[in-house]
């Protein structure tokens, strides 16, 4: 610890990978003395459509409002109920709270898959249920063949929270683009980071029109439009909000898009550094650790659950101790005072899973720039604490 009592940092839970293409790109956009949503906004939409094989891409100010926007563009609203996980980040609840809807909480399959289970959301669905938003929580695809069969037969949206999972993949599809509408999230933690922003993406022009809409206002035409003398007034035809990127976010995000695959690459190389390191302790359980050689995953995220009388506290700090900076990914959204303030107890009934996960899960660092011996050390440092707690 420093003079302030402040954790030095050996290993942080996630780092960036920035060099002068970055810088260059952010040097070009300031050069060019156009700052708001821009030509480099249209470009990055554009190469992002193409990783992800599909034909609407918009770009946002974060991914919460690509959240909100995906449900305004299905219409739901007061008196709609949609189906989410509890074990989320609360954007892809709160999402559900801006239209006046209602979210219903289904629980995680269990432990080593905490993932949203399509029985536990058939179990929530009622007359009232307009959608369902799957959340690919730390890079891996929900269930999404029993999740659209489940759909189809009771005339549901699926809405992809794809926050975690740029560059994951379900089969043949990328996760985000099997769905009605999906938002990946492109924060500074995420693989893909810019800052701050996001992405919404749909197979549907209507979606699409109605979404860039909302973006900028409700406006049938935007600044960039007009400087290049393709509009010179607009009309306003819905109430929309002021979701837009950046130019700055975009210059960014099409330097990072580059570097995603080989990235990603890298994630993978960690995960299964980690895996042997840590998968001999009786300790810990390691979700996901099936996937080493199975798929394509984003791998945004290295969970570990603790046994049950293993205090995380102690072992947290035991870790910190050490320079490993944690995290826990995530407190159960339904937990929330604010969450428990307003709802009903049907809303989060029998999510047993999830919050038995939020009471034992850990994450530790994971990103690119971590090479073996590295992970090496923090597989040694979290096998010591354990030793000395358990």
């Amino acid at each position: 610890m420093n003079s302030e009592n402040k954790p030095t940092w050996k290993y942080l839970l996630s780092d960036i990978d920035f060099d002068e293409y970055e810088t260059n790109a952010v040097l070009d956009v300031l050069n060019s003395k156009w700052l708001s949503m821009g030509p480099r906004t249209k470009e990055f939409e554009k190469h992002l459509g193409r990783f992800a094989d599909v034909p609407f891409t918009l770009a946002t100010a974060n991914c919460t409002a690509a959240l909100h926007m995906a449900l305004m563009c299905l219409g739901i609203g007061q008196g709609d109920e949609v189906i989410v996980p509890s074990l989320t980040f609360v954007a892809t609840s709160n999402a559900v709270l801006y239209t006046g809807a209602s979210p219903v909480f289904a629980d995680i399959s269990s432990l080593d898959c905490p993932l949203l289970e399509p029985e536990a959301i058939e179990k929530k669905i009622t007359q009232q249920t307009k959608a369902i938003i799957v959340m690919h929580y730390a890079g891996y695809p929900c269930d999404m063949d029993k999740i659209t069969a489940l759909a189809k037969k009771h005339n549901l949206y699926i809405i992809e929270d794809a926050a975690h999972a740029v560059g994951s993949y379900y089969g043949d599809k990328m996760c985000g683009t099997i769905g009605h509408i999906g938002c990946f999230s492109f924060f500074a933690n995420k693989n893909l980071p810019v800052g701050e922003g996001g992405m919404l993406v749909t197979r549907s022009k209507e979606i699409y029109d109605r979404a860039a809409r909302l973006r900028s206002h409700g406006m049938t035409s935007l600044t960039w439009d007009r400087v290049r003398g393709h509009a010179y007034s607009y009309d306003v035809v819905d109430l929309g909000y002021n979701y837009r990127p950046t130019e700055i976010s975009a210059a960014i995000g099409l330097v990072q898009l580059q570097k995603l695959p080989g990235n990603n690459v890298a994630r993978n190389k960690v995960f299964e550094e980690y895996i042997k390191g840590l998968s001999n302790n009786d300790n810990i359980m390691l979700p996901f650790s099936k996937t080493v050689t199975d798929g394509r995953y984003a791998r945004h995220l290295f969970p570990i659950v603790l046994n049950e009388n293993i205090n995380r506290k102690s072992f947290i700090a035991k870790l910190r101790d050490n320079g490993i900076q944690t995290s826990i990914h995530y407190p159960p959204v339904h937990k929330f005072s604010y969450y428990q303030s307003i709802l009903r107890g049907d809303q989060a009934q029998a999510l047993n899973n999830t919050e038995a996960y939020g009471r034992r899960v850990v994450t530790l660092p994971m990103h690119p720039m971590l090479t073996k011996d590295d992970v090496r050390e923090i597989c040694t440092c979290v096998e010591l604490a354990l030793n000395v707690i358990s």
